[in-house]
């Protein structure tokens, strides 16, 4: 690999960095309504995410093979990516405490792994396509330009920036240190060069299984948004705010614009 690929590959990982550094903007003690909105906000930015970024994009990758049934791997694939979380959420410790008991740290452990590992597998297919465009520049594909690629990478930067500050944003609320929120954040980015340069290796086995990856980070990350965000964000606190339900809207505008623009 050259080192133009090599730079492609880490511009996605260096978004989701630089999202993840936000937590240094935050104040240390958030308001109850600041959370709620947080949660809010993540929740609409996975969504959309797991819609335009994935779920979609699976099925246009089979339609011409599968045609009306461009459906299946995406069916599969989320269904798998929902098991595997709630066979993971029957092996956490259970987040939702009872109402008169406080939450332990083996309830925040579950709900930092839970949040970490579904935006982890959604950049796990992220990884893969950028590796799959280098791939076709490095393999003198003339419909692939080096250009072309780098806009890519750079596209999927731009939304890797919101999914690096929902890690670490709402880490700290709950009382993570900032550096350790920080670094969640940032882990959960690394996957996407790693992933790339698998790709970029064994390129012929690793395409034909993308839409799978693809629907099952998409039912992954959904499992999470239902399981663990909208309830916390709709939670009844120190007063009723409809905040989180604007959070959750800016969110998915937000990601569904930079989805679709930055393709």
């Amino acid at each position: 690999m050259d080192l133009n690929t090599i730079i492609g590959l880490l511009i996605p990982f260096a978004g989701t960095t630089l999202g993840a550094a936000c937590v240094y903007l935050m104040k240390e003690n958030l308001k109850d309504r600041t959370q709620k909105t947080l949660a809010g906000f993540a929740a609409g930015v996975m969504v959309a995410a797991s819609i335009w970024s994935l779920i979609l994009p699976a099925m246009e990758m089979v339609e011409d093979k599968m045609g009306k049934m461009a459906w299946v791997p995406s069916a599969v694939g989320f269904m798998v990516g929902v098991g595997f979380l709630l066979l993971l959420d029957n092996i956490i410790p259970h987040l939702h405490a009872d109402s008169d008991t406080p939450e332990g740290p083996r309830s925040k452990l579950q709900r930092t792994t839970m949040l970490v590992l579904a935006v982890t597998l959604h950049n796990i297919p992220e990884g893969m396509a950028v590796g799959v465009t280098f791939a076709g520049f490095l393999s003198g594909d003339t419909t692939i330009t080096l250009a072309g690629a780098m806009v890519l990478s750079l596209g999927i930067a731009i939304q890797n920036f919101p999914e690096g500050a929902i890690i670490s944003m709402p880490l700290r609320a709950e009382g993570v240190s900032a550096h350790k929120s920080f670094v969640y954040g940032t882990l959960s980015g690394i996957v996407e060069p790693i992933a790339g340069v698998i790709t970029i290796l064994l390129s012929h086995i690793m395409i034909s299984i993308l839409p799978y990856l693809l629907t099952f980070a998409a039912g992954a990350m959904m499992y999470v948004v239902v399981e663990e965000l909208i309830p916390e964000a709709s939670e009844e606190g120190e007063s009723h705010t409809n905040l989180p339900t604007i959070g959750f809207s800016f969110g998915f505008i937000i990601m569904m614009i930079l989805d679709v623009a930055l393709g």
